[in-house]
């Protein structure tokens, strides 16, 4: 059965400033998995949905073989951009999480962070299987998932299905799909990988004047 809604990036062109500073800084999580994956002797490493290029560009500094992928032409016109001055070969394509576009079992690890609830119900199912298609038997994927306990599963936005809204306000996610998971979703989406680590974690920001506190899950998984 086919996708309810398209895959659609974010709007990175419109990104500036502070907020885009924000985005350029790798996420906490990511220098544990740094540290986790290098005495794993892993080095197949993706940056699944890279965006401008935070987490790409830490995890080649630091000796990966790294590739990246995003939807958003932007995006990786300013990841590769980023590569260049550094310095680094990274092998960055445009592409689609529902398509990743790497060979089957090509991955040793895989970063995804603020990504795969980009789709909706259908989409995620979809995205679990190309995870498990692309990553190396023993291979570690992380990644977040909104939670139904956040701020936006709780505004009236545009229903695409049971778990999933279209985020209806301005600003570069601006009507892009947002999946919402509970722990139930998550083991059962994830069914066919061993679940090493699950968490609730809640943050807090502030944008235009406005708080905001959102509610993600931190899921570790492996390919069996």
């Amino acid at each position: 059965m086919a996708n309810t809604v398209e895959s659609k990036g974010w709007d990175w062109k419109i990104v500036s400033g502070k907020f885009e500073e924000f985005w350029k800084n790798p996420a906490v999580e990511s220098f544990y998995l740094l540290q986790r994956w290098k005495n794993q002797g892993k080095q197949k490493f993706l940056d699944m949905g890279c965006g401008l290029g935070r987490h790409t560009i830490l995890f080649a500094s630091n000796g990966f073989d790294v590739s990246a992928f995003d939807i958003s032409e932007n995006a990786i016109e300013k990841t590769s951009a980023w590569a260049k001055d550094m310095g680094l070969n990274i092998d960055i394509k445009t592409g689609d999480m529902l398509n990743i576009p790497f060979k089957d079992e090509s991955m040793d690890c895989i970063l995804c962070i603020n990504v795969i609830s980009h789709t909706d119900t259908k989409g995620t199912y979809k995205t679990a299987e190309e995870l498990k298609r692309v990553l190396k038997s023993g291979g570690e994927c992380y990644l977040t998932l909104c939670s139904k306990e956040t701020w936006g599963y709780k505004q009236n936005w545009p229903v695409v299905d049971e778990n999933t809204k279209l985020r209806d306000e301005q600003g570069p996610e601006y009507m892009i799909p947002h999946f919402y998971a509970d722990y139930d979703l998550i083991f059962e989406i994830f069914k066919d990988f061993d679940i090493i680590d699950v968490k609730h974690v809640g943050t807090y920001h502030e944008q235009d004047g406005k708080r905001y506190e959102s509610y993600h899950w931190h899921v570790l998984i492996r390919k069996k």
